[in-house]
């Protein structure tokens, strides 16, 4: 008997795709929710959709969540912000066990579908993930594991599904949704704030609150039949209770790093205070580490397809046109319009303050120390070039 079961495992693991299967009366869907994981491209947690029929010996899983790394053009692609993620199915005996073997928790939601609403879901998710079928343009709020699994039910179900909010629901801001996810003093968290825009920080409707897995699981459990009021979920439980979580280093984090570069560079200034002089590799190297993000920041803005990269203030800091300004730090002597550029600079940093205050973009708090030690340095040069102009401007 165990023999015939793995032959039957076997024959529905390589067949699936194009089986022609009228599941039976006892036939299940639930929705799997997945915890975060330890890496940042799991760190949202994951979703996934399990179709049991035990008539069959049938227990598939099938997610939106699939990328191929090692496909032509991948990075590039990712960086012009034209993502091709696939659907993708596993036997649900090993999907389980790998989520075990990380210790990441998962929790099942058994959807309350009619016998026909079943069957054309299944039909859908076989169609899905033929080769000419199983990829699909991925956009991390509005098109991703999560979204795609609400999008499906709504496709299939012969009534109109109502998303309750949860008693626990707060309305937050997209940025604020994946700062519940990554922490904000994370290396994961800086990236994600230096690369998106402003465009993220508007609030998101209860329903766009749905592109985070958890929210799914939370809106599904309050989620109800706008006809006849029957609950959308009639079964839930946890699959896997261990949740794995990393440690926070402080002394590793972007605050203290950061910190502590601002640090060395408020005391070059006070040494370049107290013996009149100017460290022109540091002004070098600062110019040219704000430039070059500055122009990772624009060709995100505007060379890329990612929505959420755009009206990105952090170009205010990070300001492309320093690099143009390189070989003037470089000199022993300065021009006067050199002044006028850094006042410039010194007025682009109070902006910084006024978008951060008026909520128009929240920045990153690891900014706090870089915005002070460049604002300190930029003030001090301003102050040394207007001294030694007479000198300076001497033919």
């Amino acid at each position: 008997m165990r023999r015939l079961y793995s032959y039957l495992i076997l024959f529905f693991t390589i067949n699936l795709a194009n089986a022609q299967i009228q599941l039976s009366n006892f036939a299940e869907v639930s929705v799997l929710t997945i915890g975060p994981g330890t890496a940042l491209n799991d760190a949202f947690g994951h979703s996934a959709i399990r179709i049991k029929d035990p008539m069959y010996k049938l227990d598939a899983v099938f997610d939106y969540g699939r990328y191929d790394f090692e496909a032509e053009g991948f990075y590039l692609n990712f960086a012009k912000g034209k993502l091709t993620y696939e659907i993708g199915w596993a036997n649900y005996a090993a999907f389980i066990e790998h989520y075990k073997s990380v210790e990441r928790e998962v929790k099942s939601q058994t959807i309350n579908l009619n016998s026909t609403e079943k069957q054309l879901l299944f039909q859908m998710l076989q169609r899905n993930i033929q080769p000419q079928n199983k990829s699909y343009s991925y956009d991390f709020f509005y098109n991703n594991c999560a979204t795609k699994i609400k999008d499906a039910f709504e496709t299939v179900c012969d009534e109109t599904i109502v998303y309750n909010e949860p008693t626990t629901f707060e309305p937050l801001t997209f940025r604020a949704l994946i700062r519940s996810k990554v922490a904000q003093n994370s290396w994961g968290g800086f990236g994600i704030d230096l690369a998106l825009g402003s465009v993220i920080d508007q609030v998101a409707s209860a329903e766009e609150h749905m592109f985070l897995p958890k929210n799914i699981h939370n809106f599904f459990q309050e989620a109800k039949f706008q006809n006849s009021q029957e609950p959308l979920v009639k079964k839930q439980e946890v699959l896997s209770a261990t949740q794995t979580t990393l440690p926070s280093i402080f002394w590793m984090s972007p605050l203290f790093i950061f910190g502590l570069l601002s640090l060395l560079l408020i005391v070059q200034t006070y040494r370049d205070f107290k013996r009149n002089s100017r460290a022109r590799w540091l002004d070098f190297s600062i110019f040219t580490i704000t430039g070059g993000i500055g122009v990772v920041i624009l060709l995100l803005w505007f060379a890329t397809n990612h929505s959420a990269t755009a009206y990105n203030y952090n170009f205010l800091w990070a300001f492309a046109f320093n690099l143009l300004m390189i070989p003037t730090t470089l000199k022993k002597s300065v021009k006067k319009r050199f002044i006028g550029y850094l006042k410039f600079l010194i007025l682009l940093l109070l902006l910084v303050l006024l978008h951060w205050s008026t909520g128009v973009q929240s920045f990153n708090i690891a900014l706090i120390p870089i915005w002070l030690g460049l604002m300190i340095r930029y003030a001090y040069l301003c102050i040394w070039c207007n001294n030694h102009l007479s000198h300076i401007d001497t033919p």
